[in-house]
């Protein structure tokens, strides 16, 4: 699939548009799963997927052929998304209530998958204290948790996102990894 992305790339780098739409249909779930994991935020997900596809799109002739597209793609996306929460007001949680509904938050948009009722009741709460607490985490560390245990990347292609050298990461996930730890120490 990498061959494909790579010709596809060549394609718009030589100037056919239409190419870059293939691309974008490739990656575009991907793009929103990350953007959504990381703000939480359906809405905030789609501008930050849409707006990492563009400045893709805009940039293209700085992307280096010999590196893997998917990498820098996820690099743009991650860098909007950890701007956006910079710049977003800091009472936004997801364990916050929607208005107009009584006991609904945004955990509740989550997708389930399906299991007899309780253990889907035991399951989502776990699953909403934990991401709760990734939430919580510093961006530095909660961005590597999600590229590593979420998103599944390699050290390499983490570093190559965050361009932060290896070491880094790795510093960064042990670190992010204890902290979470410490957080959920009495689950």
């Amino acid at each position: 699939m990498e061959q494909f992305i790579k010709k596809k790339i060549i394609q718009v780098k030589k100037g056919d548009q239409s190419a870059f739409s293939d691309v974008v249909a490739f990656y575009q779930d991907k793009i929103y799963q990350h953007c959504y994991r990381m703000l939480g935020n359906r809405h905030e997900a789609e501008d930050m997927a849409q707006e990492a596809f563009i400045r893709a799109f805009v940039n293209i002739d700085s992307f280096d052929e010999n590196r893997k597209f998917s990498t820098w793609l996820y690099r743009i996306a991650t860098n909007l998304t950890i701007d956006r929460m910079r710049k977003r007001k800091p009472d936004y949680h997801l364990d916050a209530e929607i208005k107009g509904t009584e006991g609904l938050d945004m955990y509740s948009q989550l997708a389930s998958t399906e299991r007899l009722p309780g253990e889907e009741v035991e399951s989502r709460d776990l699953q909403r204290y934990i991401h709760h607490e990734i939430s919580q985490l510093p961006s530095k560390y909660r961005s590597i948790i999600m590229l590593r245990y979420l998103e599944e990347f390699s050290l390499k292609e983490i570093s190559e996102i965050l361009d932060v050298p290896l070491g880094t990461v790795k510093t960064r996930i042990h670190r992010g990894r204890e902290a979470l730890r410490k957080r959920l120490r009495h689950v």
